[in-house]
């Protein structure tokens, strides 16, 4: 009893409660840091070179010996490629803001969801990119500067892999490395099967295909590629992919001859995950069919990858090959339900913080 009195006497002497409850002291603030991959500052060779040294230099997005990749990344890979993907990027550029549609996305998802927090002022809300600008560091500083104690990094990947999510949770950390005094973090988990980013992806694509002169007989899903060696050693980004997939199915009823999985965006000479998304749509335009859609259930927010290559090469191949009609499906961006997926889960991740 005498120790649980002292306990008592010293928890009032410093502000708290009778009772041993000590009461709250911190008045800091909790950010939520959006993060996406990245986008060269511009369409030039020497911004297309810095972003490409930084992307293709990362540990885990190629994991080929240094020895090996080295050579080819300066010798041939920094040579050319920053002039065919700068002219790639040209075509889909936002040319009133001078940036990349994922910069221009990327900070509207994150001012939206800025405001649907404008009445909680123990919120702050940033974003950053994991290659480019703005850094990770950045945006975790300007949270920082906000008085921030707590951050919730939301890596803008719905499936999980090595290549994605953990590069990203690795700038948050190498960040975090510098600083002396850090704010406590959480990393949200990917976010493949959850019913609110089902219901938004099916949702998106009911209200796309109403607005079409035609019925697709096929409607693709089209994620990202990996090489098949990243899975093999553990990755589980297909088995993310394929699940988010047959959820998709169920929500619209669909059988999976008329919504398929396919993969877009190998590089290099190495396997990857198939089939193939330029690959499948040729072969479905030569086998007859006529109409067809395409969405990108592994991208929140259009980028090269949809823009370029799908909604223009992809679309080519089709049309090349006999195919009548097709259409690109957008990406949810900040639509009022690419926005309750990112706010439902962000609260949720949120708990015990708020």
């Amino acid at each position: 009893m005498k120790v649980q009195a002292e306990i008592a006497d010293n928890a009032v002497a410093a502000g708290s409660p009778p009772g041993g409850r000590p009461a709250a002291v911190r008045d800091g603030r909790v950010g939520i840091l959006l993060l996406n991959l990245g986008t060269p500052d511009g369409t030039d060779f020497r911004p297309m070179w810095r972003y490409l040294r930084e992307f293709l230099s990362d540990r885990r997005v190629v994991e080929t010996p240094r020895l090996i990749w080295y050579p080819i990344l300066y010798g041939i890979v920094l040579t050319r490629r920053p002039r065919s993907s700068g002219a790639k990027y040209r075509t889909i550029w936002n040319k009133e803001r001078n940036e990349s549609p994922l910069l221009t996305i990327t900070r509207a998802q994150a001012g939206r969801l800025a405001e649907r927090f404008a009445g909680e002022p123990s919120i702050a809300v940033e974003w950053g990119m994991r290659y480019g600008n703005p850094s990770t560091e950045s945006a975790l500083k300007k949270l920082i500067a906000q008085g921030c104690e707590r951050v919730l990094m939301f890596p803008l990947y719905p499936q999980y892999s090595a290549t994605t999510t953990a590069t990203a949770n690795d700038k948050l950390y190498s960040a975090l490395m510098k600083m002396r005094r850090m704010p406590a973090v959480r990393s949200a988990p990917a976010y493949y099967d959850e019913p609110v980013y089902i219901e938004a992806l099916a949702r998106s694509i009911e209200k796309h295909l109403s607005t079409l002169d035609f019925e697709p007989e096929v409607i693709l899903a089209s994620y990202h590629g990996l090489p098949v060696s990243y899975a093999e050693r553990g990755d589980p980004y297909p088995e993310q992919c394929l699940a988010t997939t047959r959820l998709l199915q169920a929500r619209l009823g669909l059988d999976e001859k008329k919504l398929i999985t396919t993969f877009q965006s190998r590089f290099g000479r190495e396997e990857w995950l198939q089939p193939y998304t330029d690959k499948t749509v040729e072969k479905l335009a030569q086998d007859g069919v006529k109409s067809i859609a395409v969405v990108n259930p592994g991208f929140p927010a259009d980028c090269i990858e949809t823009l370029e290559e799908i909604a223009g090469e992809v679309r080519e191949v089709f049309l090349h090959a006999g195919g009548s009609n097709f259409s690109h499906i957008p990406c949810l961006n900040d639509s009022d339900e690419g926005m309750d997926v990112i706010e439902t889960l962000v609260r949720r991740e949120l708990a015990g913080w708020v």
